[in-house]
């Protein structure tokens, strides 16, 4: 496991989308990005999680800041969670190899083989500027993501 801080430049990355549009952390160099790293699609948590994000969205699209979604899952998996629940940003497959990013982050749980419920905020010049750690069967307090965005301008 990775012992990432606030401060510490985030690890880059290439996944692919549920639309199998490939992203690079890197992309989005210049602007905020809020990682959530959530366990599993179609889970209730989950759902509830991406939903409370989207009921957010016109907060994040106001402060210019990118959302992406990351967990194990295959994208094809992704693009029915997010057709399912109406989820417009990317939801990126961290499927193989299994965990890459995760592991990465920190986030994720061999014993289980999935990510920890945790999200990560990335200041424009790619440092991580705000992490919130939540358990898996906690919904993450979004008010706090929306907070820590607006700091990170």
């Amino acid at each position: 496991m990775s012992d990432l801080n606030v401060n510490d430049r985030a690890p880059d990355f290439d996944l692919v989308d549920q639309d199998g549009q490939r992203h690079k952390l890197s992309d989005y160099r210049g602007q905020p990005v809020v990682l959530l790293f959530y366990p599993k699609d179609f889970s209730g948590v989950c759902t509830e999680e991406h939903s409370c994000m989207l009921d957010m969205m016109d907060r994040f699209n106001a402060l210019d800041a990118q959302v992406l979604g990351i967990s194990i899952d295959h994208h094809n998996a992704h693009a029915a969670f997010a057709a399912k629940v109406g989820i417009t940003y990317p939801l990126l497959a961290d499927f193989h190899p299994k965990g890459a990013v995760g592991r990465a982050y920190g986030v994720y749980m061999e014993e289980h083989g999935f990510h920890q419920r945790w999200t990560f905020v990335i200041d424009p010049e790619g440092r991580i500027s705000f992490i919130q750690k939540n358990a898996v069967p906690e919904v993450p307090e979004i008010e706090e993501v929306v907070k820590a965005v607006m700091d990170a301008q």
